[in-house]
């Protein structure tokens, strides 16, 4: 192939496009066009308390001051919860799939909504309020996405926090944050390796020492191994959170109130919190992954990325479940327990868009394509890559091998600060070009 190759539209005949080349052309042009109009319209995609009635407003001379819906108010548990009850309170709304004695389990809309409010409830109880700081620290368990959603659900903004920090990143960051109450698991497994969440918190608590504000920690038991509690403060999640009510009234946000802060190292070695908005970081995420994963009924994505990561947030947790979609989760790694997992899960869950990072990808193709042929991955439809670059041939051979020539690959770039994809091509109407967004 030559860097000119493109892979045209048509050659996904069966693919459900969004929309034609034509509509796609009116949509830039009216963006382009009349810019607040256009983003006004995009933010009906999202469920508001009060619409807005303001898109952009900046200004970059003296300091500088933007905000973008600025006299809306809405809550975003409601955006991915509330919202899709009556229609699809029956619907799969979060798939979790873990490895460590097969405790996987389906929640739907409904379960979900009663799990956040239990949790909501609870985390209330612990005094934790609106703009109160929460740092969830959890693998990737059903628990981490019903805390991120029960923390928008109070108001409180939620920090994630990737379970591979060190105690002293991880006492960094609850330092910096001014965290109030951390959610943690006793511990999980990477593979055959068993990772030590909570001694790895109780280590970050002893080394932030007076400088933490953090006054109560629940703990996600993931196993039956016994796990040291600090009485007053320590409380086993399931144990305290079930007794609580499943119906909690989701606090009223102003768009600009912030949903969440992400440490991101950067340029340099001191972690950096990013700070995302509810009302524009909201319509950015459904926007974005519906324009590029569009769900039809029946649908399962499923983003392999880590809730601790931007990917994770957006193309896991808010994106999707602001869509109506159904998203998995999953602690597995693709070589293990054998070559192949990723697939076995694919065709067990009847997994219709796959959405990984060039480095995973690059894994599978190393096992070879016998590994890949031994499944039949007929569920799927779309594939997805961001994190970083992917080469033409680990692209073609995404597409070619895993996707049998059927399935666009949404290769897509965007960055913590930017909270959703920036580059990446509308699949089915626009042409794709092997290795590039």
């Amino acid at each position: 192939m030559t860097d000119h190759t493109l892979i045209p539209a048509r050659n996904y005949p069966d693919y459900p496009a969004l929309m034609t080349p034509e509509q796609l052309q009116a949509m830039r042009e009216q963006a382009q066009r009349d810019p607040d109009g256009f983003w006004l319209q995009q933010a009906r995609r999202i469920h508001w308390c009060s619409r807005p009635t303001q898109g952009f407003k900046g200004s970059f001379e003296n300091d500088v001051s933007i905000s973008w819906f600025a006299d809306g108010t809405l809550n975003a548990s409601v955006c991915c919860i509330d919202r899709h009850l009556t229609d699809r309170g029956d619907q799969v709304a979060l798939i979790s799939q873990r490895e460590a004695h097969g405790r996987s389990e389906k929640l739907t809309y409904t379960d979900l909504h009663e799990r956040v409010c239990r949790l909501a409830n609870a985390l209330t109880h612990l005094g934790v309020e609106k703009g109160h700081r929460v740092a969830i620290c959890l693998p990737m368990v059903a628990e981490a996405v019903v805390s991120m959603l029960a923390c928008a659900r109070i108001g409180a903004v939620h920090v994630v926090l990737f379970g591979g920090f060190s105690a002293e990143g991880i006492a960094e960051r609850l330092v910096d944050s001014g965290a109030v109450a951390v959610i943690t698991a006793n511990m999980a497994w990477r593979g055959n390796k068993p990772v030590a969440y909570k001694q790895s918190m109780d280590e970050a608590l002893r080394k932030a020492g007076g400088n933490s504000g953090v006054h109560s920690v629940l703990v996600v038991r993931t196993s039956e191994e016994a796990v040291p509690m600090l009485p007053g403060r320590d409380y086993d999640f399931h144990d305290f959170v079930d007794n609580f009510e499943a119906d909690f009234v989701p606090a009223v946000m102003r768009a600009e109130d912030p949903l969440f802060m992400l440490y991101t190292s950067g340029s340099t070695g001191k972690p950096k919190a990013v700070v995302h908005a509810t009302g524009g970081y909201m319509v950015w995420a459904a926007y974005t992954m519906g324009m590029v994963y569009t769900h039809q009924p029946g649908d399962v994505l499923w983003c392999t990325a880590d809730v601790a990561w931007i990917t994770g947030h957006t193309s896991v947790v808010y994106g999707p479940l602001a869509n109506g979609g159904t998203t998995m989760i999953s602690d597995s790694l693709p070589t293990y327990p054998q070559p192949g997992r990723w697939f076995d899960l694919i065709d067990e869950y009847k997994v219709s868009m796959l959405f990984t990072a060039p480095t995973a990808v690059r894994a599978m193709m190393a096992e070879g394509d016998v590994v890949v042929n031994r499944h039949n991955l007929g569920s799927l439809r779309l594939l997805g890559v961001a994190g970083e670059p992917i080469s033409p041939d680990a692209w073609l051979w995404y597409h070619d091998v895993v996707g049998k020539k059927r399935c666009p690959v949404a290769d897509t770039w965007w960055q913590t600060e930017t909270a959703g994809i920036v580059l990446g091509p509308i699949p089915g109407v626009q042409s794709l070009k092997p290795g590039s967004a």
